[in-house]
């Protein structure tokens, strides 16, 4: 598996980024959020990865945050969204407008994606409500840093979620203080 790629930006035409790895192109389908905030030709840039193996193809899709990935991740495993769809909602909508939408089951707001109708924006809300735990996750600074080292420890997005909920908005907490705290509202502290 191929977590993320980092190297000089080759080509940024088409929609379809190249990173020259060590020498290695790597041709990577990305959200338009992503492309973006790529740097220019030549500058060097990091793209978190997700590899697609079909039949009669393998396919590197890339996000500009580990955020956007596992929203990328969750996104497949509905049925009647494939990687390409997954990658039109992260193209439509910032990862923040995608989880209140779900966890709001906005069906409106998620049927503006291209190729999404009512029925695939039901099924999204549906089965990833829960999943990511109905509740806006903050992705950004020390309490974005403490969600991820929750999911890392094996808790799923909706304890990980409940954990947070407990945590004071402190800034100048460490990570790791925040993270003992979380940790001690689920008992595993």
């Amino acid at each position: 598996m191929i977590a993320f790629l980092e190297g000089r930006v080759a080509d940024k035409l088409g929609g379809h980024p190249v990173l020259d790895v060590n020498g290695v192109g790597y041709e990577v389908l990305v959200p338009t959020s992503t492309l973006a905030k790529l740097p220019a030709v030549g500058k060097v840039a990091r793209i978190y990865t997700r590899m697609v193996v079909r039949d009669d193809s393998m396919t590197l899709f890339g996000f500009a945050t580990t955020d956007e990935r596992e929203l990328f991740d969750l996104l497949v495993t509905v049925t009647g969204v494939g990687p390409k769809v997954a990658l039109s909602f992260l193209s439509v909508m910032s990862p923040e407008a995608l989880r209140r939408a779900i966890a709001s089951g906005d069906v409106a707001a998620l049927t503006v994606v291209p190729g999404v109708g009512k029925k695939v924006a039901q099924r999204v809300a549906l089965d990833l409500k829960d999943k990511l735990g109905g509740d806006v996750v903050i992705v950004d600074g020390p309490l974005a840093d403490v969600r991820e080292a929750l999911l890392a420890l094996g808790l799923s997005p909706q304890e990980a979620s409940e954990a947070m909920v407990a945590l004071p908005v402190d800034e100048d907490r460490s990570v790791e203080d925040l993270l003992r705290t979380a940790l001690q509202h689920v008992g595993r502290g």
